[in-house]
């Protein structure tokens, strides 16, 4: 019968080979899922040596019991949002599920850990920038040098409806402006490729961009970036929030209702919204957001106003309260009603035959 060796039997003993070969190279998984699943299990052991007094040294897999979890679970709940305390227990659930998948004997201790209760997530209502909102902030921006620059994010943001990471990813050799229609190539989540197509007027803010920015750079340069003290970086996340947020600042007198913050990822979730709201597929909008699953484009399938009036519009009038008065040439809804009353009455009184006063009343 095959042992586990002592240093087999600590906690964190295979963690190296599930971090930098497993996930990596058998899972496929990218630098960022094996990042988060690295922060979620540094978390985790922080929780043991700080919050539990115990040691990384003699902490052993039999002693992650259901009771350990659910203290973690109860600790995480207390300083981190519903999601971020399901995706790092989820982290913990995948370490044991490989661990027992090279060892028999760690089956159950993973087959416990799987049946940790997720914590229920709220169902918020996700804010998205209304149009007359959005149309004013893209106008925002100064018609300088750095204004097209702010402007041309702003506008392929929205377009491509790609995230913040992807647009941050993007060189100049991922636009193909000369291609009919013109589309941008997009490395996203997972590794994935994606092509995205672009509109005609976002293709002429981009060449304007280029020709201020990119006259005479190489094919193979970052498409954003910022130069500071002589050296060009990729710009940042951070930087593509400030300047969204400066010229949302700037309008927010005029334009009371945008969002008291706004993220890059809102110009997403509107462009998707909109679409769906156009009677887009939710399908097609899915391989644009480059979604592996239209279960994840859900969060965008937000019905507008008029789709809701439409929905409860019968498609033959004649089944409608107005349709069927036409219909009959009713002189008005006040007659119709009368009617309807009497024939409840009717009905009730046949089936009620003893209820002489009401008889009565009608006749």
């Amino acid at each position: 019968m095959k042992t586990i060796s002592l240093n087999k039997t600590l906690f964190f003993s295979q963690t190296c080979e599930y971090l930098n070969v497993y996930l990596p190279k058998q899972a496929v998984k990218s630098e960022r899922t094996i990042k988060t699943y690295k922060d979620a299990l540094t978390v985790f052991r922080c929780y043991l040596t700080k919050e539990r007094g115990l040691s990384i040294r003699t902490f052993k897999f039999e002693d992650c019991t259901r009771d350990l979890l659910l203290d973690y679970l109860s600790y995480l709940s207390s300083e981190h949002t519903e999601s971020s305390c399901n995706n790092r227990m989820a982290a913990i659930k995948s370490y044991l599920w490989y661990v027992a998948d090279g060892e028999i004997s760690m089956q159950s201790i993973a087959l416990m850990a799987s049946k940790i209760p997720r914590i229920r997530e709220p169902k918020i209502t996700r804010e998205i920038i209304h149009e007359a909102d959005f149309s004013a902030l893209l106008f925002a921006p100064p018609r300088t040098k750095t204004g097209m620059r702010d402007r041309t994010i702003m506008i392929l943001l929205y377009d491509s409806a790609i995230r913040v990471s992807e647009l941050l990813a993007l060189d100049t050799s991922s636009l193909n402006l000369s291609a009919s229609p013109a589309y941008i190539s997009v490395h996203g989540k997972g590794d994935k490729e994606r092509i995205v197509v672009i509109t005609e007027r976002t293709v002429s803010h981009l060449q304007q961009y280029l020709n201020l920015y990119h006259k005479s750079d190489p094919k193979e340069v970052s498409l954003f970036y910022t130069s500071m003290k002589g050296r060009t970086d990729r710009m940042s996340a951070g930087n593509i929030a400030r300047i969204i947020n400066k010229y949302a600042d700037m309008i927010r007198a005029e334009h009371p209702n945008l969002p008291k913050q706004i993220y890059p990822h809102m110009f997403r979730r509107t462009r998707a919204t909109n679409l769906y709201q156009d009677g887009v597929e939710l399908e097609l909008i899915s391989r644009i957001l480059g979604h592996s699953s239209t279960q994840t484009t859900r969060i965008y399938a937000t019905p507008s106003i008029d789709m809701m009036r439409k929905a409860m519009e019968p498609k033959d009038q004649s089944l409608s309260v107005e349709g069927w008065m036409m219909k009959t040439n009713w002189p008005d809804f006040a007659a119709y009603a009368r009617y309807v009353i009497l024939i409840f009455l009717h009905r009730y009184l046949i089936f009620n035959p003893c209820n002489e006063k009401m008889r009565i009343i009608i006749l």
